[in-house]
């Protein structure tokens, strides 16, 4: 290729990349379906891209250190401290159900396809982490139940760094029973492979976070440190014992991850940037090379395998897993129908087979289309079927029409309280333990701490919230909190309460109005014009319309007495008022206002 052509080539890559991530964002589906779709079709459908050809020898390297710094990512999200806070099923689903599931797979991918038992051992570690980057969107579309989403995306999550390091350790006694002569110095190789990687990731880890820990680095440098030694480690430890790289790179990143006073928020925010572009440049790649004669040549027996892994493996996993729970056979059923795979399935699983037939390992090249046939498969059966299925089961929820409320406060409980009174759901959080156990004393649900944090990226329960309320005293986390839920709940629905400061500073000195979310109210309240109205006797009354009590009635009753706030039409859907919507209220709505005592 010349290098017109090998720039034309990047930059198509690069386009379908980003079409690739704007449409599973818009259809609310895993984005690694639409790569490897497109990497198909641009590959061996239309041979418009050869990545061999256009990469040379430099495509295996490239994908060995990609794969690195996504199995690091990864391992990043693995807290010791919240192992035991997941729940037993979650424990259950990531060890007995995990080993349950490994079994399963590898005896039906020795007798079906006549892999033999260490390369059926190896698909078996590969096909059975599903992971959070195919998990978390299949959820967003699917919305079940708030028990069965937190059980399924912990699960995703805790999966993930584990079934990399264990299909890492079955690669690695591959490889050094491969090499070796004997079984003793298989396992002599072996251990060399576990202690090398074991020490370099986490002395790595170890120097890296005392690093980060002493300021030694300005901040602005700790991704660059980060990505240096995430792949400085990874040939390091390669060049000493063959094959204990990737080994490393994740124990360094579980290492960091609970390594005291190493804040690694920045690094992983960084990290999820780099590896969304990793992922969506290699899995176009990965797919391109995917020889489609392999796959077809595979036959019948690979929709047999799918039936196993979708109605034996995955049902047996949950059924050990739940045993004894307080779940119901409805929501056991979803968990046992949702189990997509990912990321360490389609990258691991290219890196490993050119690497084992090189080293002469028969039908190691079949681990591709295979691994690439059950992603597909499952994740086409799961995400067409998964939403349909959880509301016949009666264990969807309806749409995110709930109520996250930043601020525990007097004025939050109230509104709170008058939004359950409407069928919302509505989550308070606070910082301040007194307000949360007041809050909890008038059965509100509560979250303690601040929902901009980072455990609240991992611990706020989303599920049936659609629109955020910010009505703290507080402008500045009013602001940050619209800010960090923009992406969630969208523009249109952040609503705040700016403070009294707040609503006199020029807009020099404030929060654009894009980031501080809509005012609430017909009339736009403030914090401190909601306070003392409430203290003064004011209070949120509900009123329903009918064909004999019209919205003009209503206006012509209470006038300047009264500040909409809610209003929830007739199918049971609540709008927030602000200043510029215009709303129409009709029979059969209802009005939730603050009104004020006769003067």
């Amino acid at each position: 290729m010349n290098e017109q052509q090998i720039l034309l080539a990047f930059g198509g890559i690069g386009i379908a990349a980003l079409g690739c991530q704007w449409l599973a964002w818009r259809l609310k589906l895993p984005a690694i379906l639409f790569l490897l779709l497109t990497g198909i079709v641009v590959g061996p459908v239309l041979g418009w891209l050869d990545p061999q050809e256009l990469l040379g020898p430099l495509l295996m390297p490239l994908v060995s250190l990609a794969v690195a710094l996504i199995l690091f990512e990864g391992s990043l999200t693995l807290h010791v401290s919240e192992w035991r806070e997941i729940g037993s099923v979650v424990h259950r689903l990531v060890t007995v159900g995990a080993l349950s599931t490994w079994a399963v797979i590898t005896l039906a991918t020795h007798w079906l396809l006549g892999f033999d038992w260490l390369l059926a051992l190896l698909f078996g570690t590969l096909t059975l982490v599903t992971g959070p980057t195919v998990i978390v969107p299949m959820l967003r579309v699917v919305r079940p139940k708030a028990s069965i989403a937190n059980i399924l995306r912990w699960e995703g999550i805790v999966i993930d760094p584990i079934g990399a390091l264990l299909a890492v350790v079955v690669y690695s006694f591959i490889i050094s029973r491969a090499a070796g002569d004997g079984l003793s110095h298989s396992l002599l190789t072996f251990g060399g492979v576990i202690l090398c990687g074991s020490l370099f990731g986490l002395v790595g880890g170890w120097v890296l976070g005392h690093i980060l820990r002493r300021q030694w680095l300005p901040e602005y440098l700790h991704s660059l440190a980060t990505l240096a030694a995430v792949l400085g480690i990874f040939i390091a430890s390669n060049q000493i014992m063959h094959e204990s790289g990737l080994l490393a790179v994740t124990l360094m990143g579980m290492w960091m991850a609970n390594m005291k006073g190493v804040d690694v928020r920045h690094i992983l925010h960084f990290k999820e940037n780099l590896s969304v572009l990793l992922i969506s440049g290699l899995f176009i790649l990965l797919a391109a090379r995917l020889d489609l004669n392999a796959m077809i040549a595979l036959g019948p027996v690979v929709l047999v395998l799918l039936l196993i892994i979708q109605f034996i493996a995955r049902p047996l996993n949950v059924l050990l897993s739940t045993f004894g729970s307080k779940l119901n056979w409805r929501e056991r059923a979803l968990l046992a129908w949702i189990a997509p795979r990912g990321i360490v399935a389609a990258a691991v699983s290219a890196i490993f087979a050119i690497r084992l037939d090189q080293a002469g390992h028969e039908g190691a090249l079949l681990l591709v289309p295979l691994a690439f046939a059950v992603i597909i498969g499952t994740v086409v059966l799961q995400s067409a079927t998964a939403r349909p299925l959880a509301r016949l089961l009666k264990v969807a929820e309806p749409a995110p029409s709930g109520f996250l409320i930043v601020g525990a406060n007097g004025p939050a409980r109230v509104v709170g309280k008058a939004l359950q009174h409407l069928g919302s759901r509505v989550l308070l959080t606070d910082s301040n333990w007194e307000n949360i156990r007041a809050a909890r004393m008038e059965n509100l649900p509560t979250y303690f701490g601040n929902p901009a944090s980072q455990h609240a990226e991992a611990h706020l329960d989303l599920v049936g919230l659609g629109h955020l309320l910010a009505l703290s005293p507080s402008g500045e986390l009013n602001a940050l909190a619209a800010m960090r839920f923009r992406h969630e709940f969208g523009h249109q629905r952040l609503y705040a309460l700016v403070s009294g400061q707040e609503s006199q500073r020029t807009d020099k000195h404030r929060a654009s109005h894009e980031h501080r979310g809509q005012a609430l109210g017909d009339r736009a309240l403030t914090y401190s014009q909601l306070a003392n109205a409430l203290n003064q006797g004011a209070e949120l009354y509900s009123t329903q319309l009918t064909e004999n009590f019209t919205w003009e009635d209503y206006q012509a009753l209470h006038g300047p007495r009264a500040t909409l706030l809610f209003a929830r039409d007739s199918s049971g859907w609540v709008y927030v008022v602000t200043p510029e919507r215009d709303l129409k209220p009709g029979p059969g709505w209802t009005l939730l206002a603050l009104i004020s005592q006769e003067s």
